[in-house]
């Protein structure tokens, strides 16, 4: 079955940011392994592209907090301190930007938020409902966090959730597979860019 309407549908992005992308980002400055998490933005892009010359609509999402982190919550205070000794994903900082080579029209949508999920304390479901989006295609970084907890924030919602597994991306793989495998147990189907970008999705019915 192929996409039902592509109007009801929405491609969702999440958090490909300078500070997960860049060599120069605070995720690299702390000695971690950005080169999937580039790989996998640059098959972002390419999804993209494919989603808006289908007519679906493009959202991405930025992790980005106040410069004293006063709305970072206790995971900026306690449990990742390391966030603030590196100046990571402040608002008034780069780090927080969009990656530069990413492609970003005018007609799509970002939206900034101060936790994982990209649902909590944002604007995307206005925007969801606004556009009547019905279904959502996932991509991002990092899987087991941000990308996780919006996918499961959204199959609560009862979006029909979709993520696209090459094009999302964690610092080991020993987190990425284990949330792709628990994302496709109870909470999303697992799709890819090339069956996205030949129109060639299958609904896999479960019984």
């Amino acid at each position: 079955m192929l996409i039902a309407d592509p109007a009801a549908t929405a491609v969702l992005l999440v958090d490909l940011q300078e500070a997960f992308c860049s060599s120069s980002g605070s995720m690299a400055r702390q000695g971690r392994d950005i080169s999937a998490c580039v790989a996998a933005a640059r098959k972002c892009n390419q999804l993209a592209a494919v989603a808006r010359a289908a007519g679906i609509a493009v959202i991405w999402t930025r992790y980005c907090v106040r410069p004293d982190y006063r709305d970072g919550g206790w995971y900026t205070r306690e449990l990742r301190p390391n966030l603030r000794a590196n100046e990571a994903l402040r608002s008034d900082r780069s780090d927080s930007n969009l990656w530069g080579e990413l492609t970003v029209a005018p007609e799509d949508f970002v939206i900034e938020k101060p936790r994982m999920s990209s649902f909590y304390a944002t604007s995307l479901e206005a925007i969801l409902r606004g556009e009547s989006i019905t279904t959502l295609f996932v991509a991002g970084v990092t899987t087991s966090m941000c990308v996780e907890s919006t996918v499961r924030d959204a199959s609560q919602r009862d979006y029909r959730t979709y993520v696209v597994a090459d094009a999302c991306a964690d610092f080991a793989n020993e987190r990425h597979q284990p949330s792709l495998d628990a994302m496709k147990f109870g909470f999303a189907f697992l799709t890819d860019l090339q069956t996205f970008s030949t129109g060639a999705l299958q609904f896999d019915r479960r019984r």
